[in-house]
């Protein structure tokens, strides 16, 4: 479970009854497409056959652009998460990443999902005894590339749903 019982407003855009703005929820697809390809390679190493995760990356950007409407990204991020269902470790991790990523269109919440995700995935791509510093490392890289618009909502987001994220975004 990654996105809150009771949805936080700040997530919700502003034609909905909301605070977010489409700037705002363009910026927080285009940051959680990014989280997932960072991490992307994880999974093509795995499956190089397989092109749902990076479609799924690709729908987010193309929503954002408006060249693609909310359900064909929503649907995409779909299938990139049915590309993890029968993978372990950092492929799968990598994968439910660009599937969260291709949801943010549909909900903004998601945009933490993909950065968790990579972070899990960041984790478990070296062994045991590395994952927590290659995970911070990760969690360091994402929010280098957060936008000044967005960035205290995510990080106030990653503050408020760390325990339901597996904890990844300590330190």
């Amino acid at each position: 479970m990654i996105l809150p019982t009771v949805r936080d407003p700040r997530f919700i855009t502003i034609r909905r009854g909301g605070n977010l703005t489409d700037s705002d929820h363009r910026l927080l697809a285009l940051w959680a497409a990014s989280c997932a390809e960072h991490v992307l390679g994880l999974f093509e190493a795995a499956r190089p056959e397989d092109p749902r995760p990076r479609q799924a990356i690709a729908a987010a950007r193309g929503w954002v652009r408006g060249e693609i409407p909310m359900m064909e990204a929503r649907a995409a991020g779909g299938h990139a998460m049915g590309a993890a269902r029968d993978l372990r470790g950092a492929a799968r991790h990598a994968a439910y990443a660009a599937g969260q990523a291709g949801a943010v269109a549909h909900v903004a919440a998601h945009e933490l999902g993909a950065a968790a995700y990579a972070i899990k995935a960041a984790r478990a791509a070296v062994p045991a005894d590395e994952g927590i510093a290659a995970g911070r490392l990760e969690c360091r890289w994402q929010r280098e590339q957060l936008p000044e618009a967005i960035r205290p909502l995510v990080l106030d987001d990653q503050r408020l749903r760390n325990d339901i994220c597996w904890s990844v975004f300590d330190g």
